[in-house]
């Protein structure tokens, strides 16, 4: 062996930083010295770890996985740079195989002559067609645990020099394998706090996307009263309501009253999210494990883990989804995708929705047992039609808010438009409040605020003659507001803004009609069918 390079090659040792790069250097470094036909470098790891034995059944056992080999070969015509042929796997048992024995025992071995011994050697001819001579093998152990083995056969006679040199360059590989790994794993942590950064850095709180929860009507309090119930308790919450009833500020306001207020809450909009990547966004998953999944990346419920997870839109969850989602929510335990590992999270889930979500299960959308795990404690969000007296509050708060935003002098607010307001119906609930004032506040130069509003009801159809004096129910009002909407989209051809839409013929704003369209449940193809 030549000694003189042995200082500069573990210099280059500790160079490196990835745990490739570290094998390929240590094999290729002992592969070029003299006498030497085949070096190999074993690693103790999980059959789930190793890059071919993930791909069989999964086993989780220990073994010796082979990962790294050069060398020339005078009788094969296979290379002896792979890694993946019959010795690749290696039982850790103090047998009579060399590899196994040394890992098992943590002692070196020398062979001087590998054509008398009849104990350690498997296969002479295999010795005998490639001119090998010795043998020798030493444990890679960093701290006192045995990393693995680095053997090499050599077609002269290992001397002590060469049986020190190996040794030393053995010790010198643990340690640079050890640290390989060390960074590998901080990196991998640095990595998954990034991830986690910009997934949290979304759900920072804005200052007020609807202000903080504002109101004093008796609907509003008997929310705030059952948010103050169930904020101190674990228990998983259903926030019921129309769009743009503020069923998110409901769910932070459980977060932030409750233990966990100093853990994450993270959001998941489950509308937004495809059909195919549902798992993924919830439990992570493995770099490789899909087409286009370039590295790890964590799920949302590890991403929550001590704090809470707002499902928004939760009946949108596919079918198939929701049993996996059902044993996180009992077990608090889940898999990444593509990986084997079962990890365990402990997170409250608040999840809301604008569904009737028992027509769900009637249908055979959404499953009973999902709907009593998420459902413990049911909260209905009411409408802002229901509570009119919270409006002014709302019109002032939207008012000072928009004017800081757009720079703009804060306008009066006439006692005329808030009575407007509190008589208008407000299909888009809060969010369509707080569009139609921040229009407002464009417009108003610093004057006095108007509102875009219509000033009346809404056109009735040709239907059920009512006698006056007679009170009609909520839902054939509905139904009658509905027919009306799909009448005017018909009549000027399912067009809803410009000159001679339908919001036009209706006397509402555009934007105002496209949330009442979605409110009604009025899809496009019924809207084409009504005017068959």
């Amino acid at each position: 062996m030549d000694l003189e390079p042995l200082p500069e090659i573990i210099l280059a040792l500790a160079e490196q930083r990835s745990l490739g790069a570290v094998l390929k250097a240590i094999i290729e470094a002992v592969a070029r010295q003299p006498g030497v036909a085949l070096a190999r470098l074993w690693l103790r790891d999980t059959d789930a770890a190793c890059p071919f034995c993930a791909r069989g059944d999964g086993s989780n056992q220990v073994a010796l996985h082979l990962r790294a080999s050069a060398g020339d070969s005078i009788s094969d015509t296979a290379p002896w740079t792979r890694t993946d042929g019959t010795f690749h796997r290696i039982p850790i048992s103090p047998s009579n195989l060399k590899i196994s024995h040394i890992a098992a025992t943590g002692g070196s071995l020398l062979i001087q002559r590998l054509d008398q011994d009849s104990r350690w050697v498997r296969h002479p001819e295999w010795v005998a067609a490639e001119g090998l001579v010795s043998f020798t093998g030493h444990p890679l152990v960093f701290r006192g645990e045995v990393l693995g083995v680095l053997a090499v056969f050599r077609r002269t006679a290992a001397d002590d020099d060469c049986f020190g040199w190996l040794r030393t360059m053995a010790n010198a590989a643990a340690i640079a394998i050890a640290n390989a790994r060390a960074f590998e794993e901080n990196e991998k942590l640095r990595r998954e706090l990034e991830q986690e950064r910009d997934y949290l850095r979304e759900e920072v709180e804005e200052t007020g996307s609807f202000g903080d929860i504002l109101g004093k009507s008796p609907a509003l309090q008997r929310v705030l009263h059952q948010v103050q119930l169930v904020a101190a308790t674990d228990a998983n919450v259903l926030v019921l309501g129309e769009s743009g009833t503020g069923k998110e500020l409901i769910a932070r306001a459980i977060h932030n009253r409750s233990p966990r207020a100093r853990k994450p809450l993270v959001k998941v909009n489950c509308g937004s999210i495809p059909r195919e990547l549902f798992e993924s966004e919830f439990f992570g998953h493995v770099r490789g494990s899909f087409t286009g999944a370039v590295r790890d990346r964590l799920g949302r419920f590890q991403l929550a883990d001590g704090g809470t997870l707002f499902l928004d839109e939760v009946g949108e969850i596919p079918l198939e989804l929701q049993a996996k989602l059902l044993r996180v929510l009992q077990e608090g335990e889940f898999e990444r995708v593509g990986d084997e590992v079962t990890r365990r999270v402990n997170v409250r889930v608040v999840a809301a929705t604008n569904r009737d979500l028992k027509k769900e299960i009637a249908e055979g959308r959404f499953r009973l047992d999902l709907y009593y795990r998420l459902g413990v404690f049911p909260i209905d969000v009411p409408p802002l039609r229901e509570r009119p007296e919270d409006i002014p509050d709302l019109v002032a708060h939207f008012v000072r808010q928009a004017a800081l935003r757009f720079h703009v002098p804060q306008p009066a607010v006439p006692k005329r438009e808030l009575e407007r307001a509190q008589a208008y119906e407000w299909p888009g609930n809060v969010r369509e409040l707080q569009n139609v004032v921040e229009r407002a506040i464009i417009v108003s130069h610093g004057g006095k605020l108007a509102m875009e509003l219509p000033d009346g009801k809404l056109i009735t159809s040709p239907q059920r003659v009512i006698p006056e004096g007679e009170v009609i129910s909520e839902a054939e009002w509905r139904e009658r507001e509905k027919a009306n909407v799909l009448l005017a989209l018909r009549q000027t051809n399912y067009r809803i803004s410009g000159k001679g839409g339908a919001a036009e013929v209706l006397g509402v704003n555009a934007a105002t009609l496209t949330s009442r369209i979605k409110v009604l449940g009025i899809k496009p193809r019924e809207a084409r069918q009504s005017g068959q």
